[in-house]
């Protein structure tokens, strides 16, 4: 991919089986343009905004594309649908959830996406993993590194490390 940008996706999954579900929208990329470099550990966490529904598992891939921000926004939305994700309620319970956090260096403000992501700054479940691969990438719009924002969010939400069980399901 000899012009591809360097991209930061964040991934969520709060029904089914959600590490499952991370798996597979992972393996999906390929398919759709998307080669994955690295990729941060899994991390349980907390619901806000939306509290009633169950905690998710979220992660943070750095990955290379060539496709444009909006037709990558297309093709994770057709990763979501082909999983059979539906987006009942605003910021409620999601099979899988893919959104675009960084598009290399680029602010970019349409009517069908937003890069970097508008609320990764007050979202530890972003964050965390986030500064786990990249903690001195610096955000474009704010002028801070992502150790900077996690360490000054006002989110006080749970992140922490998932550990499966043995018997492969979750604490909570």
């Amino acid at each position: 991919m000899p012009d591809g940008k360097l991209i930061y996706l964040s991934l969520g999954s709060n029904l089914g089986d959600r590490a499952a579900n991370l798996e597979s929208a992972i393996a999906a990329l390929p398919e759709i343009g998307v080669r994955v470099l690295r990729r941060s550990a899994l991390y349980e966490t907390e619901p806000v905004d939306f509290l009633a529904q169950p905690w998710f598992l979220n992660c943070v891939v750095e990955a290379e594309t060539s496709l444009p921000p909006e037709l990558l926004l297309a093709a994770l939305q057709g990763i979501e649908r082909q999983m059979g994700s539906r987006k009942l309620v605003a910021r409620g319970p999601r099979l899988i959830d893919l959104d675009v956090l960084f598009y290399d260096s680029a602010v970019l403000r349409t009517a069908e996406i937003e890069i970097p992501h508008p609320r990764m700054a007050e979202r530890r479940f972003v964050l965390v993993p986030l500064a786990e691969l990249a903690p001195e990438l610096r955000h474009p719009v704010f002028q801070s590194t992502i150790a900077e924002l996690l360490r000054t969010t006002r989110d006080t939400s749970v992140v922490r490390v998932w550990e499966p069980h043995p018997c492969g399901t979750s604490s909570k």
